[in-house]
């Protein structure tokens, strides 16, 4: 039975809000949470090479990460269980949106998914004690190509619904925008 797939663009286009059907019954429901075939016909053609799932507990913060080309990675953002606050941050030279950021609560509850393609860094902030983060990549986790963009540059200014109090070292440790390596280029369409 096909599942209607909803792609919405966000404040800035290329980062995406992907809502998919599900049928209900007195069990409870039943969701594909992705199949090409039904993502082609919504109109978008990624291939994913690598899945990942993190658990985190409530104030953790993971992020904001990336890859260099020609490692780029984009990645479809959903969460199993609990919730989190979602951002991706412009890093393509030349974009209208280059250093601005957006984000979105994904959770269980609501079944989003979030698009972020290449050329972003993305962070969560965990919502909920057991919030599980399963996402899909475009590329394999490439350990030289990695990097961080610190999640509290105030250039960047991205609004965290509440103060972090769980981050790893490398995170709090990440540079600003402006001392920050990327080499990512926007390519308008």
């Amino acid at each position: 039975m096909p599942m209607p797939v909803k792609i919405v663009k966000t404040e800035i286009p290329d980062v995406l809000v992907v809502e998919t059907g599900a049928v209900r019954d007195d069990r409870g429901f039943f969701s594909e949470t992705y199949s090409s075939k039904m993502f082609e016909a919504a109109g978008f053609r990624e291939t994913f090479l690598q899945d990942n799932l993190s658990g985190s507990k409530r104030g953790t913060l993971r992020g904001m990460h990336y890859q260099l080309e020609p490692h780029g990675m984009g990645k479809l953002v959903r969460v199993v269980s609990g919730s989190i606050f979602d951002v991706a941050v412009d890093l393509r030279r030349g974009s209208p949106s280059f250093g601005k950021w957006v984000g979105r609560v994904l959770s269980a509850e609501n079944r989003l998914s979030f698009w972020i393609p290449s050329g972003f860094a993305h962070g969560f902030i965990a919502l909920e004690d057991g919030s599980l983060v399963l996402y899909k990549c475009t590329n394999v986790h490439t350990p030289e190509a990695e990097r961080a963009l610190h999640y509290a540059d105030p250039t960047i200014g991205i609004e965290w619904p509440f103060e972090p109090t769980l981050v790893a070292a490398k995170d709090a440790a990440a540079p600003p925008l402006d001392r920050a390596e990327y080499n990512f280029e926007y390519a308008a369409r």
